[in-house]
């Protein structure tokens, strides 16, 4: 993943910062890296995701639409 228009390395230090990279690696791809079940789970009502994806991701992680 790669973050465009802020430096990863900021964005880290702060829990908005870590919801947005979490945000666009659910949105735009994660890259090589893997998405955190724990960290999707943990801010699930809060994370801006596309309605399709948030679909896909309801079904996967808790089993229901």
């Amino acid at each position: 993943m790669h973050i465009w228009d802020y430096r990863e390395k900021d964005l880290k230090k702060s829990a908005s910062g870590r919801r947005l990279i979490l945000e666009r690696m659910i949105n735009y791809g994660p890259g090589r890296r893997k998405i955190s079940l724990r960290e999707v789970k943990k801010n699930w009502n809060i994370l801006d995701i596309d309605p399709l994806r948030r679909k896909l991701f309801k079904l996967l992680i808790w089993g229901k639409t």
